[in-house]
């Protein structure tokens, strides 16, 4: 039924202006309270794991060493792998999980390697999890001051090889040294 009266044909329009202006406001995004406080933290883009990998295999392929070079995020997640050409199947466990600690301790793990022998009481701290590895050819990847992932190479002959595989990686993408530079 509609209203005939002439209130009801002024107040139709009024009541229709105020159920827009309530559902405008309803629908406009508000401040929650703490959401500007959430932390923000840099992440490593794809396209420099891939520029840090294939740095890290060229380095190694150029002495004749096959090898599997693993890139994981801050949280030691995997976010890149390669396994050169006949590089052995071990390699590919071997690159993730020196990537996984060097990120996890935040620092290479050939330091954690010597600090272990210095220190034996440290062992323990090899069966912290299955995905710890502390031997050398793990860097922290540092962009900015921000530690953003772990870089591992796994194969070369001897741990200061992978190392150094893994520090072209780190160079090739701007991050800061952790290896220091052949003299």
């Amino acid at each position: 039924m509609a209203c005939v009266h002439l209130h009801c044909r002024r107040a139709a329009p009024k009541a229709y202006r105020l159920m827009i202006a309530i559902a405008f406001v309803m629908l406009m995004p508000y401040p929650v309270p703490g959401a500007q406080e959430l932390p923000k933290e840099a992440v490593l883009p794809m396209g420099l794991a891939g520029k840090a990998i294939q740095a890290s295999l060229d380095a190694c392929n150029k002495d004749g060493y096959r090898v599997s070079v693993s890139v994981v995020d801050r949280a030691g997640v995997l976010r890149a792998m390669a396994r050169a050409d006949g590089a052995g199947p071990h390699t590919v466990d071997s690159s993730r999980k020196k990537a996984y600690t060097a990120v996890s301790f935040r620092r290479p793990t050939t330091e954690l390697a010597e600090l272990i022998n210095k220190v034996p009481t440290l062992q323990s701290l090899r069966e912290m999890n299955d995905q710890i590895l502390i031997l050398g050819g793990g860097l922290p990847i540092e962009i900015g001051g921000e530690i953003v992932g772990g870089i591992g190479v796994g194969g070369a002959p001897g741990a200061h090889l992978d190392d150094a595989c893994a520090q072209a990686g780190l160079d090739a993408i701007g991050a800061t040294p952790k290896v220091p530079a052949a003299k």
